[in-house]
């Protein structure tokens, strides 16, 4: 056995070594798991292009890639910024694991501020930078991810409020929500108006599909 003995370091470790002035700074996303699952299919279908060099260039990096691919990352960060842009949280009370995001100044322009209770009773502050979702589709984009943030991001138990919010993203945005790998001669899950590991029953909510929606345009 080592005589050495054992130490733990229970201390964060942070990299303050700048990046090199050569590699541009881009805006992260900043968001939690919540907003960026209610966002994540139309972030896919807006920037798959933008996703896939990126992957393609990690794989022809050969380990390399976090150096090599920087360019392709800041492509796909910034398309994702254009979907969806970062919510910026101040939690007064909350437990201390909380991620932590403050607005560095007044709400500038577009800005929204509300409130809302999360389940421990504490307040919960957000500001938004309206952008594409948050512009044209905030109010059905809020009840979603909340819905996913209360109900343990667990998507059949929010159909009602997805198929809003799908409709309202398709109608201003012209993207749609596809899963992948769904077997072609079946109603793709997130399209069934039975959710069968959901809590409740669905009741007065029908599915959204775009393609129903063009034909029945198209015969109009």
């Amino acid at each position: 056995m080592a005589s050495r003995r054992p130490q733990f370091n229970q201390q964060v470790l942070i990299d303050t070594t700048p990046l090199p002035d050569s590699i541009p700074e881009v805006k992260e996303i900043g968001a939690t798991s919540a907003p960026l699952l209610s966002a994540s299919f139309f972030i896919g279908a807006r920037c798959r292009d933008y996703n896939d060099d990126y992957m393609q260039c990690k794989t022809e990096a050969n380990g390399r890639g976090e150096l090599e691919c920087l360019k392709e990352g800041r492509r796909v960060t910034r398309c994702a910024a254009s979907v969806y842009v970062f919510p910026l949280f101040r939690l007064f009370g909350g437990p201390s694991n909380w991620p932590f995001y403050l607005s560095s100044g007044a709400a500038g322009v577009g800005e929204r501020e509300w409130n809302a209770e999360a389940n421990y009773g504490d307040v919960l502050v957000l500001r938004y930078r309206l952008k594409d979702i948050n512009t044209h589709c905030l109010a059905e984009f809020r009840r979603h991810w909340m819905c996913l943030e209360n109900g343990n991001q667990q998507l059949w138990q929010c159909r009602p409020e997805e198929w809003k919010l799908n409709k309202c993203v398709y109608d201003n945005l012209k993207l749609e929500k596809v899963v992948p790998d769904q077997p072609k001669n079946s109603v793709p899950v997130h399209l069934r108006p039975r959710q069968i590991l959901a809590d409740f029953p669905i009741l007065g909510a029908r599915p959204f599909d775009p393609t129903k929606a063009e034909a029945k345009e198209t015969s109009s």
